[in-house]
């Protein structure tokens, strides 16, 4: 997981993963809206695929990119933990809340 948060807090990779779950993609195609060089795209790429984000498959000369979102949904169940406790300390917090205002003074 904690290659995945990684991979996660670079914004370029953040919004090539944004690219691909609209679909497969050359690396060219990743490319395009960057303005920076195709081997610092592929230096963005081998994180994504390292932390199992992307595969990346060859047909003929065409490199392509997929989105695996199967760490993501790991990541989101982690986080859903902690959104679940927060949540219930937010209702305890507006009980005793609601209480204070009912209080006379």
């Amino acid at each position: 997981m904690s290659n995945v948060f990684a991979a996660l807090a670079d914004p370029t990779r953040r919004a090539i993963l944004a690219r691909l779950a609209a679909g497969d993609a050359t690396v060219n195609e990743l490319a395009a809206p960057f303005p920076v060089s195709l081997q610092a795209i592929s230096k963005h790429l081998n994180v994504l695929e390292r932390a199992g984000l992307i595969v990346r498959t060859r047909e003929a000369q065409w490199r392509r990119c997929r989105l695996d979102p199967a760490p993501l949904r790991s990541v989101a169940e982690w986080i859903d933990q902690y959104r679940r406790h927060w949540d219930e300390r937010y209702d305890v917090l507006d009980d005793y809340l609601r209480e204070l205002k009912e209080k006379p003074q």
